[in-house]
C-alpha cells in the first residue's frame, strides 16, 4: 500500500485502495506522504476522514509517531494541523457579547448564565454549562489555543450552540469585532503554516462546493474512509426547508424590518406549513404544485427581507448581520427547491418531533467530485470496504472516476470502468485501483451462516420463527452478541424476545442509554449482548470473546419509498442501467460489508456472521452481495452455526 500511494503521489494517477481491518492504512499513506513532502518544501497534503474518532486518533497517534520516524530516517519533521468546520471552534462574539440562537432557543446566552447564577430553573443547568463554556474559550484565547469542541468541558448541543456560530452566520475577521483574536483564524493560520493539513470529508465537500475557499491550497487529498465519501458530499450538498426554521429566522430579523417585509415573512411559514400538510410524503415534480407555490412565497418573503437587512450594511450591526445571513440561507433553500433542477431532488418527508419539512438533495455528486476534486489534485481514497460485488466500478462509478484504456495490464492495478453524470462528463481521469488483502485469515476464523429455511422479511416486522431463531443464536454465543438490526422497531422486539427467553442474559437494546454507555458496557462484559440499528453497523470496534457472533436480521436496503434512492435508480434506469443493482443493491452491499466487519478484528478472533434472511442466497443478486463480505466459511446448515457457537462459549 506504501508503494502504491507513493507511486501516485509521484505521477499523479488517482488511486483507490481496498485494505482489510488490521492492515495499518493510516501508516500505508502517511509514511509516503510525510516522506513526499519532505522531498517538496512548500507543498501540502489534506488528509480528509469520516470520524472524529480517527480524526482523533490519527492527531494524537498515528501522525505523531509517523513524523517521529520520518525525522529519525531523513532529519525532516514536517509540520501538521487539525482543520474542522467553522462551527467546531467557538466564536468570541458569541462568548463575549451574547446574543442569540437561532438553534433551537432565543433565549439569550447572557440571559441563560444570569439564571445559573442567580435561580434554580429548567434552564440553570444549561447556563451552567454556557458559563464553563465561555471560561474554558477564554481561557484558549489566552493561552493561543484554538477552542475546539472536542477539547471543550462536558456540554449539551444547546450549550454549544449558544457560544459557536454557523459558517453562513460568522462576520468574518475584518467586520468582527473580536476579528482580531478569533480563534478560527487562529485554527486556518495554522492549517495554512502546515504540510499535512487533517480535515473531514463534509469540509472537503464544503471546499469543492466553494472554490477551494474552505481548506488551504493542496497538491494531493488522503480520503480515509472513502466509503462515506459520497453519503458526506451528498449532506454537505443538501437543503432542509422548514415552516420553523422560517418562522425563527422571522423573528431574528423582525427588529431590523418593516413591519410588511417581516409579517410576508412570518405569513410565508404559515403557508409552507399547510401545503407540507396537503402534500403526499414524496418528491415533488409537479411545478404547479401548492407547494412549489408555497415555496415561491417563501423564496420572495426572504429576499425582500435581505435585502431590508443589508441595506446600509455598513451601519449594520453584529445581530443584524447574523440575522441577514439565517435570512439569507432560507431564500438559498427556498430558490433551489422552487426550481425543480433535473439534477436535485426534493422532497416532503416527516420528523417524529417537529413535524413536516422539505428537503433537496443533489441527484448526483459523481460530477462534483470529478470536476472540483479529481480534476484539480491527486487524490488517494482508502477504505476496507471500496470492492463491492469484488469489484472498485460501483465505488468509483459513484465517485465520478472514469474510464482508462486497460493499457497496464501486467501492472498489479485494475482500471475499471464507471459512469457519470452531467458536470465534467467528458472528461477522462486517470486512476487505479488496487486490493491489498487482510491481515485475516476468514475462512480459518469465521463462519458466515445463513438462514436459508426462515422467510422472506416483510414490511409486518419480524416473524416468530426469526425471533426464535435469534434466541437460539444468543443462547448457544453465550451472550456474546452484537445484533444489527434494519430498525429501531426490529432491535426492540428481538431484544423484548431475548430477554424474555434468555432471562438472566443482559440484553442492551439502542434507546436503553447513550449509545457511547451501551458501547462501552458491551466492551467491558463478555457475556452481554447488544442490539442496535444503523449507528452500530459501522464504527464499532470490539475484538475478543465479547463479540463472537454477529446477527444480521435483514439485507440492509434502503427504504423502498426513499424519495432520494428512488430517484437515482430512476436517473440509472434512464440511461440504460440497471437502477437496482446500481443504488439499492450497491448500499446494501456496503452496508453488508461494513457490519460483518464488525466480527474479526485481529488475529486471534473467531465467530459467526449469522444473516437471517434467505434472499442471500436464493436471490439473483445474492451472489453480488455475498462477494461485497469478508470471504468467510459459509453454511446454510443451522446446527453447524449453533454448534460453532457452542464450542467457542466453552472454550476457556
Amino acid at each position: 500500500m506504501a508503494d502504491a500511494v507513493a507511486q501516485a503521489l509521484g505521477d499523479g494517477r488517482h488511486l483507490l485502495v481496498q485494505a482489510g481491518t488490521g492492515t495499518g492504512k493510516s501508516l500505508g499513506y502517511l509514511a509516503p506522504a510525510l516522506v513526499w513532502l519532505t522531498e517538496h518544501p512548500g507543498e501540502r497534503i489534506v488528509v480528509a476522514t469520516a470520524t472524529l474518532a480517527l480524526q482523533a486518533q490519527l492527531a494524537h497517534a498515528d501522525i505523531p509517531a509517523a513524523i517521529d520516524a520520518v525525522e529519525h530516517v531523513t532529519g525532516k519533521r514536517p509540520e501538521f494541523s487539525v482543520l474542522k468546520g467553522r462551527s467546531n471552534y467557538a466564536c468570541l462574539l458569541r462568548v463575549r457579547d451574547g446574543g442569540t440562537s437561532d438553534q433551537g432557543t432565543l433565549i439569550s446566552a447572557d440571559d441563560l448564565v444570569a439564571t445559573a447564577r442567580t435561580a434554580p430553573t429548567a434552564d440553570s443547568a444549561l447556563g451552567a454549562e454556557v458559563l464553563a463554556l465561555r471560561e474554558w474559550a477564554e481561557d484558549q484565547a489566552s493561552t493561543g489555543g484554538v477552542a475546539d469542541r472536542d477539547d471543550a468541558p462536558t456540554h449539551s448541543d444547546r450549550a454549544w450552540h449558544q457560544v459557536s456560530v454557523p459558517a453562513r452566520e460568522c462576520l468574518g475577521a475584518q467586520r468582527c469585532p473580536h476579528g482580531d483574536s478569533c480563534l478560527v483564524e487562529v485554527s486556518r493560520d495554522r492549517a495554512r503554516s502546515a504540510s499535512l493539513v487533517v480535515t473531514n470529508h463534509a469540509l472537503l465537500a464544503i471546499d469543492a462546493m466553494q472554490g477551494g475557499t474552505a481548506v488551504p491550497e493542496h497538491r494531493a487529498v488522503i480520503v480515509d474512509e472513502a466509503h462515506e465519501l459520497v453519503a458526506r458530499v451528498t449532506g454537505a450538498a443538501s437543503g432542509e426547508l422548514s415552516p420553523q426554521q422560517v418562522e425563527r429566522v422571522g423573528k431574528r430579523a423582525v427588529t431590523f424590518l418593516s413591519d410588511e417585509t417581516a409579517l410576508e415573512l412570518l405569513e410565508s411559514a404559515d403557508d409552507l406549513r399547510e401545503a407540507l400538510d396537503e402534500s403526499p410524503l414524496e418528491r415533488v415534480e409537479d411545478p404547479s404544485s401548492a407547494f412549489v407555490a408555497a415555496v415561491e412565497r417563501v423564496r420572495a418573503a426572504s429576499r425582500a427581507a435581505v435585502s431590508g437587512l443589508t441595506s446600509g450594511s455598513e451601519k449594520a450591526s453584529p445581530e443584524q448581520r447574523q440575522a441577514a445571513a439565517a435570512v439569507s440561507e432560507v431564500f438559498d433553500v427556498a430558490e433551489r427547491m422552487a426550481a425543480l433542477s433535473a439534477y436535485d431532488v426534493v422532497w416532503v418527508t416527516e420528523r417524529e418531533r417537529s413535524g413536516r419539512e422539505a428537503r433537496v438533495a443533489p441527484l448526483s455528486v459523481a460530477g462534483l467530485m470529478r470536476s472540483a476534486v479529481f480534476g484539480e489534485r491527486t487524490v488517494v481514497l482508502t477504505s476496507a470496504t471500496l470492492k463491492l460485488g469484488d469489484d472498485f466500478g460501483p465505488s468509483a462509478g459513484s465517485l465520478g472516476l472514469r474510464a482508462r484504456d486497460r493499457d497496464d495490464e501486467s501492472s498489479p492495478y485494475v482500471p475499471v470502468a464507471s459512469g457519470g453524470d452531467k458536470a465534467g462528463a467528458d472528461v477522462v481521469v486517470p486512476w487505479r485501483a488496487l486490493d491489498v488483502g487482510s491481515p485475516f485469515d476468514y475462512r480459518h476464523q469465521a463462519i458466515r451462516y445463513v438462514a436459508r429455511t426462515l422467510p422472506t422479511p416483510g414490511r409486518d416486522g419480524m416473524s416468530k420463527e426469526v425471533l426464535d431463531e435469534i434466541a437460539e443464536l444468543v443462547w448457544a454465543a453465550g451472550g456474546r452478541t452484537l445484533g444489527l438490526f434494519s430498525s429501531r422497531r426490529a432491535a426492540e422486539a428481538a431484544a423484548v424476545h431475548v430477554r424474555r427467553q434468555l432471562p438472566k442474559m443482559t440484553i442492551l437494546c439502542q434507546g436503553d442509554a447513550q449509545l457511547s454507555d451501551l458501547t462501552r458496557r458491551f466492551t467491558a462484559e463478555e457475556t452481554t449482548s447488544l442490539f442496535g440499528t444503523l449507528s452500530l453497523w459501522q464504527g464499532v470496534d470490539v475484538p475478543g470473546a465479547t463479540c463472537q457472533l454477529v446477527i444480521i436480521d435483514r439485507i440492509p436496503f434502503p427504504r423502498p419509498d426513499e424519495p432520494l434512492t428512488l430517484a437515482r435508480q430512476k436517473a440509472v434506469a434512464d440511461a440504460g442501467g440497471n437502477g437496482f443493482m446500481s443504488v439499492a443493491a450497491t448500499h446494501a452491499a456496503l452496508l453488508l460489508a461494513q457490519g460483518s466487519g464488525r466480527l474479526v478484528r485481529r488475529s486471534s478472533d473467531r465467530g459467526v456472521v449469522a444473516v437471517l434472511d434467505p434472499r442471500l442466497v436464493t436471490a439473483r443478486y445474492g451472489s453480488f452481495l455475498r462477494a461485497s463480505m469478508p470471504d468467510m466459511w459459509e453454511t446454510t446448515d443451522r446446527e453447524i452455526a449453533v454448534g460453532a457457537l457452542r464450542r467457542l462459549a466453552e472454550t476457556p
